[in-house]
């Protein structure tokens, strides 16, 4: 009778326990099944192009295109690279989200590029609209999730936080530097890489790679009014290095905010 009494009080805790797992794993895939592919894989649907010296919708040289259910930034058709900066803006504007993409630099710098923008691309987010942006305006304003490839030699900060028109807290100080350098990692050479953002309106904000958290900021605002950036588009650049792209997708937590 003693070993029942003392079996039983461990049975109900190791049924509790397996119930409790299942509910966690259950809520675990429920939550994944809520990540939604921004790219569809197949063509550009859903996604505005806007190129400095063009109108929105304009695709100038064909620099964004889909390939083998890639999305690319190409300069094939370019000669040169003349400034062109170019964004591919989601349909949508979002405010609270994590946002995955798994990406790579490929091939060689159109002529023209600068050289900062070596194997350098973005993710810019609480952007302003695409229609809003002047015709020759370089970056929309927004904070951009900086995603820059290694030169195969020395290291490069990772998926730093720049700042076109935009500023953030960092420790409890607002800083109001162009670029501020994460202590991501370098990856040479043209293997995919995944980044995350999470992203909590005008709160915190966190930049992961390869499941590492490397950076963290809060109070994403406008520099010239401190108005608080609750939400915006979210954009891939086009700075003069060929990147691709093949996964896209967002986890929408608006509902739970």
């Amino acid at each position: 009778m003693k070993k029942n009494n003392l079996s039983n009080p461990v049975l109900g805790f190791i049924t509790s326990f397996s119930m409790f797992m299942l509910l966690f794993n259950s809520c675990g895939n429920r939550a994944e099944e809520d990540w939604k592919p921004l790219f569809n894989g197949e063509n550009l649907d859903g996604w505005i192009i806007k190129i400095r010296g063009f109108e929105p919708g304009e695709n100038y040289r064909n620099t964004f295109r889909v390939e083998d259910g890639l999305l690319i930034v190409s300069y094939d058709e370019y000669e040169t690279f003349d400034n062109r900066f170019g964004h591919i803006f989601y349909e949508e504007p979002f405010s609270h989200y994590k946002l995955r993409v798994e990406y790579r630099f490929t091939g060689e710098q159109v002529e023209g590029g600068a050289g900062w923008a070596y194997r350098n691309n973005g993710i810019m987010f609480h952007s302003q609209a695409p229609e809003t942006m002047d015709i020759d305006q370089d970056f929309p304003v927004s904070v951009e999730a900086q995603l820059l490839g290694g030169d195969g030699t020395g290291d490069r900060p990772n998926f730093s936080v720049c700042t076109p028109g935009t500023h953030v807290v960092i420790d409890g100080q607002l800083r109001t530097e162009h670029c501020i350098s994460s202590d991501g990692p370098t990856f040479h050479g043209d293997q995919w890489v995944t980044a995350e953002l999470h992203v909590y309106g005008d709160s915190i904000i966190h930049h992961i790679i390869e499941n590492d958290t490397i950076m963290t900021y809060t109070n994403p605002q406008l520099s010239e009014t401190g108005e608080p950036l609750r939400q915006g588009y979210i954009a891939l650049q086009a700075e003069s290095h060929p990147t691709e792209f093949r996964k896209i997708e967002i986890l929408d937590l608006s509902n739970d905010y």
